[in-house]
């Protein structure tokens, strides 16, 4: 019933709004708390059919949700009713908090309004959505970033599941786990604890193309503890994902390098395993939303020697305010879509590279702070 009363809530989209808000998560949702104390009109647009999809989409269920603050600050949480709760609850308690405190507020949210296109018009921009259009004279970009990485493997069969949906698929069957962050290792705690609880022999195979496995110390935890109850858990450093076929059998099939010998004169052995696609689980992260960053025409810096100390060669890091308004006045850009590295403007014209975490708090405290310098632009006049 919430949910039917958020959608179907009554917006005039004609009517010119101080902000328009692209993304109804942790950042955004922020923005709408914050833009309403305020006294700034608003509204949220989210593609999803529910409040935080995207967390949704990501965390498998029964995740824990950690209030985790980032290095370098001492918090508290921004916003009160954002924050997850102390104790680590799962992100099905995680998300019933946000939708209860949501529906108290009255927040002005639209679901299923698939983001297409900004448009500057003489009074500020015209938000472009599958499903209308929106005016506003600011826009928060605070999608996150969700474009999945290309697993980058040859021949047929490609497409692999991003995320764990029901643990039930798995059990009876070996299960290979890609990526060495939180990401996979969540789902490998998961489903080996979903298999422990079938009495499912069956491994769980994590991969990762390095030897390095990084995790923070409350995953690793969680980590730690499935195995110390008897996980069925085994790990292949440098599991490199080489070729996706089609078997004898009509069965998608994905072949991981495991091992490399180099035995002279060009000759290698290699050794690796296949796994049927349906139980290959590639939990190797997501890009930034570069291409639509170049769509809008907002400015950014490509990552060469020297010029990057966080952000990888090659990658590209969207320039922005201390108030994370980008290079297009109005526009601002907060939250996963600028993880894990922006490019400060400072005084002067300097330009400085900054660390972002992909952090619910990160997230929070970005929609805070945009939406009090839309109010100071405002006041400025």
């Amino acid at each position: 019933m919430y949910l039917a009363w958020i959608a179907d809530k009554k917006v005039d989209n004609m009517k010119i709004v101080d902000i328009a808000i692209i993304g109804a998560g942790p950042g955004g949702l922020a923005c709408a708390i914050k833009a309403a104390e305020l006294g700034l009109s608003y509204v949220v647009l989210e593609k999803g059919e529910k409040l935080m999809q995207g967390i949704l989409d990501s965390y498998p269920p029964g995740k824990k949700v950690y209030p985790t603050i980032p290095k370098g600050d001492t918090g508290p949480f921004p916003v009160k009713d954002l924050t997850p709760d102390p104790g680590n609850a799962p992100v099905e308690d995680y998300l019933a908090q946000i939708e209860t405190n949501v529906e108290k507020r009255g927040l002005a949210v639209r679901l299923n309004e698939d983001f297409q296109d900004i448009k500057k018009d003489r009074d500020g921009f015209t938000v472009v959505t599958r499903e209308g259009h929106y005016r506003a004279a600011n826009v928060v970009l605070a999608f996150g970033s969700n474009i999945p990485i290309d697993l980058g493997v040859y021949g047929e069969a490609k497409t692999v599941a991003r995320k764990l949906d029901n643990p039930n698929d798995h059990i009876g069957a070996p299960t290979l786990i890609l990526g060495g962050a939180n990401a996979a290792a969540d789902v490998v705690s998961t489903l080996s604890k979903a298999k422990r609880a079938a009495d499912d022999h069956t491994p769980v195979y994590w991969g990762n193309r390095t030897e390095n496995f990084k995790i923070n110390k409350d995953v690793a935890r969680d980590l730690g503890e499935e195995i110390l109850l008897g996980g069925n858990i085994k790990i292949l450093q440098g599991a490199i994902p080489k070729i996706g076929e089609v078997d004898e059998d009509g069965v998608d099939r994905l072949i991981i390098q495991t091992q490399e010998h180099h035995l002279g004169g060009g000759v290698e052995l290699q050794q690796g395993m296949s796994f049927p696609m349906k139980h290959v689980i590639a939990c190797i992260g997501t890009q930034g939303p570069s291409p639509v960053y170049d769509r809008l025409g907002l400015q950014q810096i490509t990552c060469t020697e020297g010029v990057c100390r966080i952000g990888k060669e090659g990658h590209r890091l969207i320039l922005l305010t201390p108030g994370f308004q980008t290079s297009i006045r109005g526009i601002y850009a907060i939250g996963g879509a600028i993880s894990p590295a922006y490019i400060e403007i400072q005084e002067q014209g300097a330009f400085m590279e900054k660390k972002h975490s992909n952090l619910i708090f990160s997230a929070i405290k970005d929609g805070v702070r945009a939406v009090e310098d839309i109010a100071a632009r405002r006041v400025a006049g």
